[in-house]
């Protein structure tokens, strides 16, 4: 990575970030801690319930416990680093993280895990805007800032992968404890050399939205509430559509605020921006695809092919390989290729890989029915990330760094409760109305249905990626010619 780092906006200091590739390593690493958390615990769920006695139904609060509080309080996180310093709301949700994974490896009971799992979330939802607001303070736009966030996407896409792989490890190995146990020296070390190598960013002048923050986090909050009580209610039960309606009244509320203050906490000017808007609207689509294929490929490997944990989580590196190999050949691609198209085709291989998921039955093996679909989809989530977080980022002012970060990162939590919600459901569905006559074959059908489902939503992405690159690359044209 080149050193050619740019002066952080409104920096205390007017030298250069210092050391820009500890920099990145730093923001890296907290990255992939906030997302292995979101999934490391997933192939441990059999062992946690047993050890702290979980019933079936309130087992999936300790996803959800974590995706609620992060999904909910990212725009208020990011808002906060704008205000107060970003490297010191850095620090702050590093360190909130960090306890939180401590307490959450100790808890003996179910209710202390799910108080951990909360504060994690909350945690996460302060350090990862402040984390990708940093990276673009330092990294100018062009060649330096492309290479930063193909490793950022990478981190973000694949860490979903990696944690499946970890968690298994460290369940089959040690202990699902361990799972949490880990961020305890990572999280130490984070705060110590963030501490060395980030220089603080003057805090912006003006009052805090209060109102705002109120409404954005609530009606956030509420949403994600919605698609994840939808799997165990369903979408006409009275506490989901309640949660809905709340949370369409108070982002309606909230976009009407935003557009009356001095200082909202997400300006709407990013909105003005047609392929930032699109990029939004598509990263949440992708997200979603992705959630589903991690969440009932796992069930698949465990409940049908018969998986250990470690083994399922293993099963997974030819997707993680292929992401990594793409954060390093993407970025220069860009610099040749347009990446609207790199985007239409990582799409198209998204979409053939969820195509053939859906062939998976109860005779299928892992080499023969798994690797391909795996495959397609790392070339081709690499190909999409990329750029897209680019594009959503591109463009936007020093002064609302933090409110892009924040939206970004509110889209893919949201993407991903949406989708998993929607999927779940019709799993759950499908499950029910199954004429097997043995567990086994029950989740074969459900597993089926839920892919049919992610084809849809893959087949909405690139339907999405069509239809904005006609604009994305008449624009690029226009400009090169007013420049001319």
């Amino acid at each position: 990575m080149s050193a050619t780092a740019a002066a952080p906006a409104g920096a205390t200091s007017g030298t250069p970030a210092r050391r820009p590739g500890v920099v990145l390593a730093i923001i890296l690493i907290t990255q992939l801690m906030v997302v292995l958390d979101a999934t490391v615990v997933n192939i441990a769920m059999p062992h946690i319930q047993q050890t702290l006695h979980f019933s079936p139904s309130s087992l999936s609060w300790v996803q959800n416990a974590y995706a609620l509080a992060f999904g909910g309080l990212l725009l208020l996180g990011a808002r906060a680093g704008d205000l107060l310093g970003r490297r010191r709301v850095f620090l702050t949700g590093v360190i909130v993280f960090t306890l939180a994974s401590l307490l959450g490896g100790l808890a003996p009971n179910a209710e202390l895990l799910l108080a951990a799992r909360v504060l994690q979330g909350i945690g996460g939802a302060v350090a990862a805007p402040a984390a990708l607001t940093l990276l673009m303070l330092t990294f100018r736009e062009g060649p330096d800032r492309m290479k930063a966030l193909g490793l950022y996407s990478l981190v973000s896409s694949g860490g979903g992968s990696v944690g499946l792989v970890l968690g298994g490890m460290l369940t089959d190995w040690a202990s699902w404890r361990w799972g949490l146990f880990i961020n305890v020296p990572i999280g130490i070390g984070l705060v110590f050399a963030a501490r060395q190598v980030l220089t603080e960013t003057a805090p912006e002048t003006g009052r805090f939205d209060v109102a705002g923050a109120l409404t954005s986090t609530l009606g956030i909050t509420s949403l994600v509430y919605g698609f994840i009580r939808v799997a165990d209610a369903g979408w006409t039960s009275a506490e989901v559509l309640a949660a809905f309606a709340v949370g369409v009244v108070l982002l309606v509320s909230f976009v009407l605020i935003e557009r009356r203050v001095s200082h909202p906490i997400v300006p709407l000017r990013l909105f003005r921006s047609a392929h930032r808007s699109t990029s939004y609207l598509t990263m949440l689509l992708v997200v979603g695809t992705m959630f589903g294929m991690f969440f009932f490929l796992t069930q698949y490997l465990q409940g049908v092919l018969e998986l250990s944990p470690l083994a399922a989580g293993l099963a997974f590196l030819p997707l993680t390989g292929l992401l990594f190999a793409s954060s390093r050949i993407v970025p220069r691609l860009i610099t040749r290729i347009d990446s609207a198209k790199l985007m239409l085709t990582g799409s198209t291989l998204v979409a053939l890989g969820t195509l053939w998921l859906t062939r998976l039955d109860a005779n299928s093996t892992y080499l023969a029915n798994v690797v391909g679909p795996l495959v397609l989809f790392g070339a081709g989530a690499g190909m999409i990330f990329i750029p897209l977080v680019g594009r959503a980022i591109s463009g936007v002012a020093p002064e609302d760094a933090g409110a892009a970060s924040g939206m970004l990162n509110v889209v893919q939590q949201v993407g991903g409760a949406l989708g998993l919600g929607i999927l779940v459901t019709i799993f759950g569905t499908a499950s029910r109305n199954s004429t097997a006559t043995i567990p086994r074959g029950v989740l074969v059908d459900g597993v089926h249905a839920a892919f049919l489902g992610s084809l849809t939503y893959a087949v909405l992405t690139l339907a999405m990626i069509i239809i904005s690159v006609r604009p994305w690359t008449w624009g690029r044209r226009v400009t090169t010619e007013v420049s001319t």
